[in-house]
């Protein structure tokens, strides 16, 4: 079984695209490792909600997990594959493909048409999945707003533990930092996915972050720790309240993807990561 003990900033990467959005450009992605080490950013999230990995095929994906695999490999930067949102053929094939390529972990969510109703299916769901990528450490991304599946996560997690051999832990992309704080446990990888709530959840524990803001501006998610680590709440809010202010200012330019990759283009020209797909708004 591989190890696993991230902690810090992963960024939950842009796929970036070429000749009108129709085709992957693979070109960018070792440049765009590099912008991120350079920017102490140590782990990417590939395939994501950020990095539109349900907006793309099967082949796809895959190729772009080889290229960043090649380039995180090359630099010394942890990789997560996001491996669900797609027929459950599908899943699979992308699970023993991550297996394959040797990633330091999987992300998987759960089944998006037949919805899980309880921690129970939940978990049968994703032993199915893990089977067959049973020596990578496999984690479940939990983000109810996107999916509609909003079960109770330390229900889950202690079921999860007991059946799912690799599993290591979640991504917690909610809004509920109680619920998310009732997760932390010694042994278990709770990422962050909630940029607007970084400063109460370094308070409660947190240690590990997928946030897409890490990509546009790294610098306020580290000054943020760096002041909670430090007992200066009072300075830790006040840049919380600026990080909120920016991601408020850069989502009047669409949804959630679209307007967070125009950022990233405006911020780091350099970088052709191109638009989104549809049904994203460009």
């Amino acid at each position: 079984m591989k190890s696993f003990s991230f902690t810090g900033l992963m960024a939950p990467v842009f796929t970036p695209y070429t000749n009108n959005n129709e085709k992957v450009n693979i070109n960018a992605i070792e440049p765009y490792v590099e912008l991120l080490k350079a920017n102490h950013v140590n782990g990417v999230l590939v395939n994501g909600t950020t990095g539109e990995g349900m907006l793309m095929t099967t082949e796809e994906r895959m190729l772009v997990t080889e290229a960043w695999q090649r380039s995180c490999k090359k630099h010394g930067i942890t990789i997560m594959v996001q491996i669900g949102g797609a027929a459950y053929p599908d899943v699979v094939q992308l699970a023993q493909h991550a297996s394959k390529m040797d990633v330091d972990a999987v992300l998987c969510l759960p089944e998006l048409y037949f919805k899980p109703k309880s921690c129970e299916q939940l978990v049968s769901y994703l032993k199915g999945v893990a089977m067959h990528c049973p020596t990578t450490p496999f984690f479940y991304y939990h983000i109810p707003m996107f999916t509609d599946v909003n079960l109770h996560m330390p229900t889950f997690l202690d079921r999860a533990e007991k059946e799912i051999a690799n599993f290591r832990g979640i991504k917690y992309t909610s809004g509920d930092l109680e619920q998310g704080s009732s997760c932390l446990k010694e042994g278990r990888t709770i990422f962050l996915g909630a940029d607007t709530i970084l400063c109460g959840a370094v308070a409660a524990g947190f240690d590990s972050f997928i946030m897409t803001t890490i990509n546009i501006c790294p610098e306020a998610a580290l000054e943020i720790i760096a002041a909670m680590d430090r007992g200066a709440v009072a300075d830790a809010r006040e840049k919380q309240r600026l990080l909120n202010a920016r991601i408020a200012e850069i989502l009047a330019h669409g949804d959630w993807v679209s307007a967070m990759k125009k950022a990233f283009r405006e911020r780091f020209p350099s970088i052709e990561v191109g638009t989104t797909r549809p049904p994203l708004n460009m």
